[in-house]
């Protein structure tokens, strides 16, 4: 309902003086001669005052303020819950019957006048496409969902129905909800016998020929203490079983040792045995996926003599498993290969020269060379072999410097507020002399005197593409995690730093023409597998409109085939519903008359988190409700329910708003003006006047 005010921004004389304007105009127009007859002479003179009297009146900018009250029904959401869980108890019967019986209750409330709406796991809001399919149940995020999608609306209450499995995300009970939640409860709370394989715990990365760990969780709900065996199978054949004490309604554990023997994705199955009397065996058994892979990046080290700091730098490296660290100290070790994927030059070249010469053939090998100076660097020859820096300084001359990250270096992910900690750290030796970048080089870190800041890089980096390279202007890095680790009892975050410019430099340039990659290593079952591709002309730079054939072949050799086109804005292609298992991937695409042909991996894991457990909890929908100030109701209680949302439905939301508007803009009136002036001036025309 709206109510107009009219606002007069001015004294209300002046509508007085704006009328006396429109009169005296109007009288000396048409009262200084006889031409038209009186009472013609009268109407035309009122047409003329009008006008004139309401554009005075306009001048005067009046307002009119409208206030607008709008009337919100309250809303009540029924928020279902369709994992596939909800099925393990009940028939669809069942189901079918108190799905109908909430519809029922949902037409009585909005006959009630409140509005009404559906929401489930996987956003449907149409009762008849409800299926009990989802593979797990976030019951936090559903009321998350609504209760964002409802911010500053008049949402009453939410019905929640379910079984109170959850098993995904942040659990309902902790949540801050600004809205009642009245719990349904379906399924059985009493506890089934039941053998599962609860968890798997294993390494994702292995390597050619090593053993690694697998080790299994078996669950026991029910049945006495006995022995039961446990198997480890690969690709259906069983690898070795053992026998595991059950513990009685508690958790055993067993432990497999695989070695790995082929190279790429392998799936290992963890089963148990069934026993008789188990309610489900759908969860005896689940998979470890481990993907081989053949070597790791090696890296070579460097130096003249032992330093800490090689320790140092041995300690963050082997931190990744990817990496296989290899020191050479001159007169102690050599290089036992001739293949590496990064050099670190530790103080070398030297002053001594003991080992330069071997650094110089590794350099002409264009093998990517982190440089670390030190009191014993030489500094002539490092300027003369690194292609980052130019260091005009004496060799042994040092000064103690003190790091300061620039804050425009973006080419890492670097956590700022984590790097503060740099400010705490004890000065590096640096070598003292005049520090001016070559082309191509970015700085990380520059180097501070005391408290003066300079331009002088400590930490720089060559980021071309055709060469790599790094340079750390000073030694004392094992001062560094000394410090980290008695601030933090940790060394993450100065490790984490020195691990990114390692991978950097270890990392190799795609020059492929054609790439075709998933989004991720692993899906769900129930997720979409994404796949992102790109082509190139010989430039390198992205082309678009090509054709690329995609052809993917699972563990049992069925192959899948489709084709997509690679457009200016679209490089992405989504598969939905591939059933679990490691898939190999070939793409095909003709890329300026060449037929270009890339390939990869990906697996689809079914977790069964929903076959974990029948067991509803009720207990967990009993604490949403309650720290809501909502109730709980099992799914016989519908009657209940219904009663209870109709009796405390909220008075409707009352939404005021105010606008205000100058009546100069109103169109009408312009229209309505020119239209007794046009009335005006066809009288006078019409009488014969001017």
């Amino acid at each position: 309902m709206d109510k107009n005010y009219f606002i007069f921004p001015h004294s209300p004389w002046w509508i007085v003086a704006c009328l006396a304007t429109g009169v005296l105009y109007a009288g000396i127009l048409y009262f200084r001669d006889n031409f038209f007859e009186k009472k013609i002479r009268y109407l035309l003179a009122t047409l003329r005052a009008i006008c004139v009297a309401f554009i005075a009146f306009l001048l005067l900018a009046p307002v009119i303020r409208t206030i607008r009250n709008d009337a919100e029904k309250p809303s009540v959401v029924f928020a279902i819950d369709n994992s596939l869980s909800m099925t393990l108890t009940q028939d669809s019967s069942q189901r079918q019957k108190w799905l109908n019986r909430l519809q029922e209750i949902q037409k009585k409330l909005e006959a009630e006048d409140a509005e009404t709406a559906l929401q489930t796991l996987d956003k449907e809001t149409d009762w008849q496409k409800i299926r009990f399919r989802s593979q797990s149940t976030d019951l936090g995020k559903i009321l998350t969902d609504i209760d964002n999608e409802y911010e500053n609306r008049n949402l009453d209450k939410v019905v929640l129905i379910s079984d109170g499995i959850h098993n995904q995300g942040v659990s309902p009970e902790f949540l801050s909800l600004r809205f009642p939640v009245y719990t349904v409860g379906v399924g059985d709370t009493t506890p089934r016998r039941d053998l599962s394989v609860q968890a798997v715990f294993y390494n994702r990365i292995a390597y050619l020929g090593n053993k690694f760990p697998i080790v299994a969780e078996i669950k026991n709900n029910g049945f006495d203490e006995r022995l039961v065996n446990v198997s480890l199978l690969q690709n259906g054949a069983t690898l070795t079983t053992q026998s595991v004490r059950l513990r009685k309604d508690d958790i055993s554990e067993v432990d497999f040792l695989v070695q790995a023997k082929q190279k790429g994705m392998q799936r290992y199955t963890v089963a148990v045995e069934v026993l008789e009397g188990e309610w489900t065996t759908q969860n005896n058994a689940r998979d470890a996926i481990v993907e081989v892979i053949d070597g790791k990046e090696k890296i070579l080290l460097l130096a003249t003599s032992p330093h800490p700091d090689i320790k140092a730098l041995r300690s963050i490296i082997e931190k990744n498993e990817n990496y296989s660290l290899e020191v050479a100290i001159a007169g102690i070790s050599q290089p036992q290969d001739n293949k590496y994927d990064l050099i670190i030059a530790y103080q070398v070249p030297d002053v001594s020269g003991a080992i330069n010469t071997l650094l110089e053939n590794f350099q002409k090998r264009d093998i990517p060379i982190f440089y670390i100076l030190g009191a014993n660097s030489d500094l002539n020859k490092f300027t003369e072999l690194n292609p980052l820096i130019n260091l005009r300084g004496r060799s042994g001359d040092i000064d103690d410097i003190f790091p300061q990250l620039n804050p425009t270096f973006v080419k890492f992910n670097l956590d700022a507020e984590k790097l503060r900690i740099l400010s705490k750290m004890p000065p590096l030796q640096v070598p003292y002399g005049d520090y001016n970048l070559k082309t191509n080089g970015e700085v990380l870190l520059f180097q501070n005197v005391g408290r003066l800041q300079t331009k002088k890089p400590l930490i720089a980096l060559l980021m071309g593409k055709e060469k790599k390279s790094a340079v750390l202007a000073g030694e004392g890095l094992w001062r560094w995690r000394l410090e980290e680790y008695e601030q933090t009892d940790s060394n993450a975050i100065i490790d984490d730093f020195f691990l990114k410019i390692i991978q950097f430099l270890s990392s190799k340039e795609d020059k492929r023409k054609f790439r075709i990659y998933t989004t991720n290593n692993e899906y769900l079952n129930f997720e979409n597998v994404v796949f992102e591709a790109e082509a190139y002309n010989e430039l390198y730079e992205k082309i678009a409109n090509v054709k690329v054939s995609l052809s993917l072949q699972n563990e049992q050799g069925k192959i899948y085939n489709y084709s997509f086109t690679i457009t200016g804005g679209t490089t992405k292609f989504e598969i939905p519903n591939l059933p679990q298992g490691i898939y190999r991937y070939t793409a095909t695409a003709d890329i300026l008359g060449r037929t270009e042909k890339a390939s990869g991996e990906f697996v689809v894991k079914d977790l069964q988190l929903e076959t974990l457990t029948s067991t509803a909890n009720f207990d967990l929908l009993r604490r949403v409700s309650q720290n809501t100030q909502g109730k709980f109701y099992t799914i016989g209680q519908l009657e209940r329910l219904e009663k209870d949302l109709l009796s405390t439905k909220k008075p409707d939301l009352l939404h005021t708003s105010e606008e205000l508007l100058e009546i100069i803009h109103l169109r009408w009136l312009f229209f309505a003006l020119l239209a007794l002036l046009s009335i005006e001036w066809f009288l006078r025309k019409y009488l014969g006047s001017y």
